[in-house]
């Protein structure tokens, strides 16, 4: 027997609000009777529907995501089991695949399709090798005893480590006190780009429109951003993650015009006369 919450029952069988009127005209009383079956028709899909919606929102949710690494291992863990003696147990893939069975009073069976990629473990944990793509999918523990119980699952998605990212940097325009920057990050299947303009005093930036990212349908992201006094790009999924990063004051040096170069001539002219000054006075006193 199924039982719906308080709410549910509430929300669903609330009856319609009354329309009442004086004096009815004799000649809209046939239309609107045969009207009438419409309508109760109309209310009894939204009935149905009212009740699939609050049996799906009381469905307990025991679904974990996991990202793996395609290649890579992951461990199907169980914590806690409450099973009798006389229960089967199945871990199940996308509900129709059952990848081992336990059954009462004989060893496990793992299916021959994933007989050299799963080792047992303890208390029903498996643990499932060497992921590809056509792995991704929902795996849950099923107790069936007088029903069928989910103990535990998991919500497993395999992704390919991403592309390495290549960085760009070129010079726009510039000055004594600034330059502009165009930023190109690339990877294999996308690409982004933004533009810089930094003081060369200080080697600080500041980026236009703030930082970007880019994710494409791969979902590996790219970002392009600003630290520690260097541009970095990071390409990144749940996985994996590559960088390529350039110091600020390699790609915008400080502007060397001609005030410095005279102020430099002037500081080695002077060093240079006290040196001199100082060897001829060591050498008059030892005449």
């Amino acid at each position: 027997m199924l039982l719906l919450p308080r709410t549910c029952i509430a929300a669903c069988f609330q009856p319609p609000p009354q329309v009442f009127q004086s004096k009815p005209n004799p000649h809209t009383v046939r239309i609107v009777q045969s009207g009438r079956t419409g309508l109760d028709s109309v209310m009894s899909i939204f009935v149905i529907l009212g009740l699939l919606v609050c049996i799906e929102a009381q469905e307990p949710s025991a679904v974990t995501p996991v990202f793996v690494k395609k290649g890579e291992d992951v461990l199907l863990n169980v914590t806690t089991a409450d099973v009798s003696t006389d229960d089967s147990v199945f871990w199940r893939f996308n509900k129709t695949v059952n990848l081992v069975r336990f059954l009462p009073g004989r060893g496990p069976k793992v299916s021959d399709d994933y007989s050299e990629r799963i080792e047992l473990l303890e208390n029903y944990s498996v643990k499932l090798k060497n992921l590809q793509e056509a792995d991704s999918g929902v795996y849950t523990l099923i107790v069936s005893g007088d029903k069928d119980k989910q103990i535990t699952g998991y919500k497993i998605t395999v992704q390919d480590p991403v592309s390495p990212v290549k960085l760009s940097v070129d010079s726009v325009s510039n000055s004594s006190d600034w330059c502009n920057l165009a930023v190109s990050c690339r990877a294999k299947d996308s690409h982004i780009n933004s533009t810089f303009r930094c003081d060369t005093h200080t080697n600080t930036c500041s980026q236009e429109g703030g930082e970007r990212q880019l994710v494409p349908p791969s979902g590996a992201a790219l970002h392009v951003y600003l630290s520690n006094f260097s541009i970095i790009c990071n390409h990144s999924n749940q996985v994996s993650w590559t960088k390529d990063m350039k110091p600020i004051k390699n790609v915008c040096p400080r502007h060397t015009g001609p005030e410095s170069v005279s102020a430099g001539v002037s500081v080695c002219l002077l060093k240079t006369a006290v040196l001199s000054v100082g060897l001829i006075i060591t050498w008059v006193q030892t005449m």
